[in-house]
């Protein structure tokens, strides 16, 4: 299924931030709709920002507008506000979106291991995001990242633990 861009990707003032506070809020609104869309369309979740600026998300080559550096930082510091993005380093080059917060895909692993009698079994981080029997549902392919955050939400509510075993982790659930 292709993606579906949103009316506002072929208005060219989209593509410059708005003077106006009102206005610039609702731009603001819409981009970070867009962007978490298109994350979660593409299963993307670390993402550089320079790279970010000549793919498609920011840069429509069909009206030839693309989004400024300055106005990306922007929408990215929205998110982060929103808690929908976290920066990875520093320099503020790269960040992980979050489209779902790793409290919500928690609940999604843990549904699928008890809908499937899977409690009290241990699992690889390997076989939850990229086993067979995985292949179906939301969370496959997940970033390892994020399905780390998810599990320490899950072991705080004490659904599951985290076990370390040499180099590779593991969880069970309980």
């Amino acid at each position: 299924m292709s993606f579906v861009w949103p009316w506002q990707y072929n208005f060219p003032p989209f593509f410059t931030l708005q003077p106006n506070v009102d206005t610039r809020q609702k731009q603001l609104t819409a981009w970070c709709s867009l962007v978490l869309t298109f994350c979660r369309h593409n299963k993307l979740y670390i993402l550089n920002v320079m790279e970010t600026q000549e793919s498609p998300l920011f840069n429509n080559k069909k009206i030839q507008r693309k989004l400024s550096l300055e106005a990306i930082q922007v929408i990215l510091e929205e998110l982060r506000k929103k808690g929908n993005l976290e920066w990875l380093d520093k320099n503020k080059s790269s960040f992980l979106v979050m489209w779902r917060r790793p409290e919500e895909w928690g609940k999604i692993i843990y549904q699928w291991v008890t809908k499937n009698g899977m409690t009290n079994s241990v699992f690889t981080l390997y076989e939850l995001i990229s086993g067979n029997d995985t292949e179906e549902e939301e969370f496959h392919g997940l970033d390892e990242s994020m399905l780390l955050r998810a599990l320490q939400a899950l072991q705080l509510e004490h659904r599951a633990e985290i076990i370390t075993l040499n180099d590779s982790k593991g969880v069970k659930f309980f």
